[in-house]
């Protein structure tokens, strides 16, 4: 610390615990809220500092970082007061693991991390600017870590609209683009679309972006190379051609030449780990009207909004759209296509009667000898009969009257309807009655049923079973797993005087695979090699713990996580 904190304010249900950290304009300490229980941040301002200028803009802070911290990338506000001394507080989040600043002077991010870091920190930067506000200090020491390891964007201490073109003042030299010091200076999206890409390029390469070392790099020296110096590359053998190109692009000189927002940036990273077959980070993005041409952004539907169509599997049937309803142009047509549950289709010259049954009115029957009817009577001029010629005696039931019933002739072949026949004209024969007719109706309908059923049965099982046809609907399953480059195994390390050799294991080796192999030291700036060998030796090593980290590496560029073995 370049000073001592100030003392730390007396705040009811509040109990302090220590110093957490020192700046230019407030100092930042840890408390322990009392109800709710909780650890938090408390960041005050300075005493030398309060004025009505300083306190109105410590106001301003905490009002944006209220609208924007229900962002799971924004640290959260818990509340904002006034201390009994004067000076103003606000209450925050407490974020215990160490700032991206301090991990990456450490040790250089892998590049799975750094494209999730992007992607999340670029959603909360796109949501602030759809809220109107520019942060224009976007740098690694201000992203938090919290508990569940997510980045969390804070210090919103100068920001400003998105239309704001003033001053400059408090921006951070080693992430500030070249119009940050124009005269006057110049702000605007695009300005912290420079900053999430210098803020990137620091968690890979562990510096900033023009940052050389053993040279100097002074405010001046880095102002003049950030005006006409082109990036570096960031020379990681793991780090594809598309991750420089994308860093050139949002840092380039001509602010029209960047990226058009943060959101356009971070769909770039998820092309990025499309490319190195990663998960996909997805992008938190709030906006209750989001505008029509957003959705076409790049034209990549990685953030897309499509409807959800179930379909319940325990649903025996469907109904397809009736014809008033259904869009012209339909996909299914409901005119022609029955319904799951629909009956089969009737065929009226096999079907069975009762008593006085109408004969369907859809179609004309041309042989109805095969149709078993119920009793009913049949007027003299009825027509369409085949029977043969010759008179016979009437199976018709006969009238409810005493004495006789109506007798009908059968017309010959030819449609004649002459000759008559009377229901006396077998004197031994007596009438039979109409149970005994019905009874024998039915029991005739059943033997023809059961032994319909007893064919197709027969039928069915003498059938020759079908042999499945593969046709273009089918899908061949693709294994999503198999895509994913495994992590190398039993990395261990033995060392003898000076010298220290790492071995490991290829578990899924294939032609043209390689290895990254990185030392890590307390710097962090060791430098990545590769080797087709399962083995290296570091000369000349130091005392004290010696590690490296190595990955797997395919010939299409592919890489796998990184995996850490060390030795003392």
């Amino acid at each position: 610390m370049s000073r001592r904190p100030s003392p730390p304010p007396e705040l009811p249900g509040f109990v302090y615990v220590e110093p957490l950290g020192t700046g230019g304009f407030a100092d930042v300490f840890l408390y322990e809220q009392q109800m709710p229980r909780r650890r938090v941040a408390v960041k005050v301002l300075l005493a030398d500092r309060l004025t009505s200028s300083a306190a109105q803009e410590f106001a301003d802070e905490a009002n944006v970082m209220a609208m924007l911290s229900t962002h799971p990338a924004i640290v959260t506000i818990y509340q904002a007061g006034v201390a009994g001394d004067g000076r103003p507080y606000l209450v925050m989040e407490y974020c215990p693991r160490p700032n991206l600043q301090l991990r990456a002077r450490r040790e250089p991010f892998s590049v799975a991390e750094a494209l999730r870091v992007g992607v999340q920190v670029a959603g909360a930067v796109e949501t602030a600017h759809r809220a109107g506000v520019l942060h224009r200090d976007i740098k690694p020491a201000n992203i938090l870590v919290t508990e569940y390891n997510r980045p969390a964007l804070t210090d919103f201490g100068i920001a400003s609209t998105t239309g704001a073109t003033g001053e400059a003042s408090g921006m951070s030299i080693p992430w500030s683009p070249p119009e940050s010091f124009a005269d006057p200076p110049q702000s605007g999206p695009r300005t912290d679309v420079w900053a999430l890409g210098a803020t990137l390029y620091t968690l890979l390469a562990g510096r900033s972006p023009f940052e050389r070392t053993g040279e100097r790099n002074s405010s001046a020296d880095l102002i003049e190379r950030i005006e006409r110096a082109a990036l570096p590359s960031l020379a990681r053998p793991d780090s594809p051609e598309s991750l420089q190109r994308l860093l050139e692009r949002s840092m380039a000189k001509n602010p029209d030449a960047r990226f058009p927002s943060a959101v356009a940036f971070a769909r770039a990273l998820q092309k990025v780990q499309i490319e190195l077959s990663h998960s996909v980070t997805p992008i938190d993005i709030v906006d209750d009207h989001p505008p029509a041409e957003d959705l076409d952004d790049d034209g990549d539907g990685l953030t897309r909004v499509r409807e959800i169509v179930s379909i319940d599997p325990d649903v025996a049937s469907f109904t397809r759209p009736s014809a008033a309803t259904q869009p012209k142009g339909a996909l299914f047509p409901s005119a022609d296509v029955p319904r799951f549950d629909s009956p089969d289709p009737v065929d009226e010259a096999t079907q069975l009667r009762g008593p006085g049954a109408p004969a369907a009115a859809t179609a004309p029957i041309d042989d109805d000898r095969t149709i078993a009817r119920g009793p009913t009577v049949v007027t003299p001029h009825a027509t369409s009969s085949t029977t043969p010629s010759h008179a016979t005696p009437s199976t018709s039931a006969p009238s409810a009257g005493p004495s006789s019933s109506p007798a009908f002739a059968a017309p010959s072949a030819t449609g004649d309807a002459t000759g008559s026949a009377t229901s006396s004209g077998d004197p031994d024969r007596k009438p039979r009655s109409r149970r005994g007719r019905t009874i024998g109706l039915v029991a005739a309908g059943v033997v023809v049923i059961v032994g319909a059923i007893v064919g197709l049965n027969l039928m069915v099982a003498n059938m020759p079973t079908p042999e499945p046809v593969a046709t273009g609907d089918e899908v061949d399953p693709k294994d999503i797993v198999s895509d994913v480059v495994p992590k190398v195994s039993d990395l261990e390390g033995t060392r003898s005087g000076d010298s220290v050799t790492f071995t490991w294991t290829n578990t899924d080796e294939l032609e043209g695979d390689s290895f990254i192999w990185v030392p890590v030291d307390l710097t962090g700036q060791g430098t990545p090699s590769t080797t087709t060998d399962t083995s290296v030796t570091i000369t000349d090593a130091a005392a004290g713990q010696v590690c490296v980290d190595v990955a797997l590496r395919r010939d299409d560029g592919r890489a796998s996580e990184p995996v850490r073995g060390c030795v003392q």
